[in-house]
């Protein structure tokens, strides 16, 4: 079994552990019989109308490469998610550009590239939020210390590929005298695949796409959060709308640690955590995370399947796409 696996396993055990630990379970079951399902509904709506949005962001930023239709971008979003929770050690992230690239003209490595583009849009679009809450808010400092890391690893990465776009030929220079260096036919084939990696890049050239983009994107988490707060309202957690952006912002920290499938235990844990600095009780805290991993999952997984027949893949033929 790959070290990635076992280790992300091992994480998951010990963060459910760490979840789970001084439980009484009689309170679980007590506070999961207060939910309201009025609220439940309205969560799952949410959802799956972020799952569409994002599928629309995705296809605006392949709009350069390709147009693509509307239900062929949640076919694959669908799948591909379900790829990202259901295969461990992150292999699950090349489903989306498999896929793409087996329904247009586009090539794996370019879908690939895109991908980047989408994380980074996420990454400064929680950062913003996340820099409003804590101005907003006396939080611990090690949430404004992880903040400051987190914007500087993605201003870091957002600089290179604005980089690479705006300076393209110079950045391909660099890279070719590294290339040169190497045996010649493995030298072009990654010479290949570099310059499509690149081109899923070109939304970051105009301007106004950049900003629609931006746009989008703070939507997309505004719904995040919405939802988290609808959920909270199902427990009878009357938290204000603040507690929603936390609960967002400390799961995204926590489900980016490697875990096993499906984020067991990091998700638990994230919810427990940041609930906990609104005084809610573990047991509450444990029971409303149960239940948001649940319905989270749940929407992935049934998605994913409508969508699996039309969208067949192999992980091995994904490895060798990308490699090709």
């Amino acid at each position: 079994m790959n070290k990635k696996v076992i280790l992300g396993i091992l994480i998951s055990v010990v963060l459910v552990y760490l979840s789970v630990r001084g439980i009484n379970f009689q309170d679980i079951v007590h506070d999961l019989k207060k939910i309201q399902f009025g609220y439940v509904a309205l969560f799952l709506i949410i959802a799956i109308l972020m799952q569409w949005l994002r599928s629309y962001r995705w296809g605006v930023i392949l709009q350069p490469l390709e147009k693509i239709d509307q239900l062929s971008l949640f076919s694959v979003t669908s799948v591909g998610f379900l790829a990202i929770a259901a295969i461990p050690a992150r292999i699950g992230e090349l489903a989306r550009p498999y896929l793409i690239a087996k329904k247009s003209t586009i090539k794996m490595s370019s879908a690939l590239g895109t991908i980047i583009v989408e994380r980074v849009l996420d990454s400064f679009s929680v950062l913003t939020i996340a820099v409003i809450v804590l101005l907003l808010n006396d939080l611990p400092s090690w949430m404004i210390k992880s903040s400051v890391l987190f914007f500087l690893l993605t201003l870091a990465m957002f600089c290179c590929i604005v980089g690479l776009i705006w300076r393209r030929e110079k950045a391909l220079k660099i890279i070719n005298r590294i290339l040169s260096k190497l045996p010649g036919k493995f030298a072009n084939k990654i010479d290949e695949l570099i310059h499509r990696f690149i081109d899923g890049f070109q939304c970051i050239v105009n301007i106004r796409l950049l900003f629609y983009l931006f746009f989008l994107s703070a939507i997309v988490w505004l719904l995040d959060v919405l939802a988290i707060y609808v959920l909270l309202e199902a427990f009878g957690l009357k938290l204000p709308l603040m507690a929603s952006f936390i609960v967002m912002i400390i799961l995204i920290v926590g489900i980016a640690v490697p875990t096993a499938p499906g984020y067991i235990g990091s998700w638990h844990f994230s919810c427990i955590l940041a609930l906990g600095l609104f005084g809610i009780a573990k047991p509450e805290a444990l029971s409303f995370a149960v239940v948001y991993h649940f319905l989270s999952m749940i929407i992935v997984v049934i998605l994913g399947v409508i969508f699996l027949p039309f969208n067949r893949f192999s992980v091995s033929d994904m490895k060798k796409q990308m490699n090709g």
